[in-house]
Parts: structure tokens; C-alpha cells; sequence
């Protein structure tokens, strides 16, 4: 039977470099020769679309929002992590369960919706969090617009996200430093995690 693979998370506010070092930590992996993929939420699916659509508009009904994450996460699992997780290999996931946790339970304010919504969703192995200055990290995305970019708001989502790191034992790193200084240790903690699971060799 072929040993199943392991999901890893990288979480953090917007601007946190969350993309550049899940695609970077994809590509060291490969290059250790362990079969890697790269993927992302909301999707690129059809409910995944509908999202990107609704981050631009200023009304939006944040339940349905909630909602619709969370049939795209049903989506994501079914058509690309489970199968890919099946197969022996190592996803790494550029946001998961844990944003909508830290950005919905501001918008709606009741995480044990949010939580309850999400108690399908299969466990990670490993959650890195980039933890980022929010005005660090809205400088680093001012040519994007969304509705989550104000300052108060991040604020809330990145206190969300440390609560939850507390709770869940996430690996929190430094993000408002160099990128490479950050993916060291981005790369650190993978490495360990996946020397104890006898992925790579101590």
C-alpha cells in the first residue's frame, strides 16, 4: 500500500509572502527529490472564481462568503489534495482552514460558526505561519485591492491567526524580515518535520 503524503499549510495575512515561499518550498523540495505540489485558496474552480469576484466588491453578505469558502475548500480537498495526498505526495497549501477561521470570525463574529462550517476539512501535518507588521505587509500588496486591506482589519486577523498558532501549535516565523532570512527558516522547519516522518534522512 502506498504511504499517504502530507498536507502543509502556510498561513498569514495578506502580504506575509505566503505565495513566494509556498512556490519556493515546492521547488527546494523537488530538487531534494520528493515529489512536491504547489496549490492555493480560494481555487481557480468555478466557486473559487465567484470569490475572487466578491473580494472586489464593497457589499458583500460575509455568511454566504463563509459559505462559498467553504464549498470551495470541499472542492479543493476532493479534486486536488486528497488525490495528491493518495498518490505519496507533499502538497503545500498557500492558505487553508485557518483563513477563513482568522478573516470570517472578524467579518461574521462567531468563530464557532466559522469552526463548525469547516469540521470537514482534512488536518494539516504542519501549519507555518508568516507573521507580518500589517503595515509591512499592505505595503507589500498596494497594487492589489481587496476589502481586507485596512489596517484595522489585518490587525484583528493577525491577532486571530497568533490565537490560533497558540491553540494549534502552528511554526510562527518572523516575516518582516528578508525573504531569504525567511525562507531559512520556512525551509528549517520543513525540513525537520519531514526528517521525523523518515521522509528525509536525520
Amino acid at each position: 500500500m502506498m504511504k499517504r503524503g502530507f498536507l502543509i499549510v502556510i498561513e498569514g495575512i495578506d502580504g506575509a509572502g505566503k505565495t513566494t515561499h509556498a512556490r519556493r518550498l515546492v521547488r527546494w523540495l523537488r530538487k531534494m527529490g520528493i515529489q512536491a505540489h504547489y496549490t492555493f485558496e480560494p481555487t481557480k474552480g468555478v466557486i473559487g472564481r465567484l470569490l475572487e469576484k466578491m473580494a472586489l466588491k464593497r457589499k458583500v453578505n460575509v455568511k454566504v462568503e463563509a459559505l462559498l469558502f467553504a464549498a470551495d475548500r470541499i472542492d479543493h480537498l476532493d479534486k486536488i489534495i486528497k488525490p495528491l495526498l493518495e498518490k505519496g505526495s507533499i502538497v503545500i497549501s498557500d492558505r487553508y482552514i485557518h483563513s477563513s477561521i482568522a478573516y470570517q470570525s472578524i467579518t461574521v463574529g462567531d468563530q464557532e460558526w466559522i469552526e463548525e462550517l469547516n469540521k470537514f476539512a482534512e488536518k494539516p501535518d504542519l501549519v507555518i505561519l508568516l507573521d507580518v507588521d500589517p503595515e509591512i505587509g499592505l505595503r507589500r500588496i498596494k497594487r492589489r485591492r481587496a476589502r481586507f486591506e485596512k489596517i484595522e482589519i489585518l490587525e484583528k486577523v493577525r491577532e486571530k491567526y497568533l490565537e490560533l498558532a497558540k491553540r494549534e501549535g502552528f511554526k510562527v516565523i518572523d516575516a518582516n524580515r528578508e525573504v531569504n532570512e525567511v525562507f531559512e527558516d520556512v525551509r528549517r522547519f520543513v525540513e525537520k518535520f519531514l526528517k521525523e516522518k523518515g521522509v528525509l534522512q536525520q
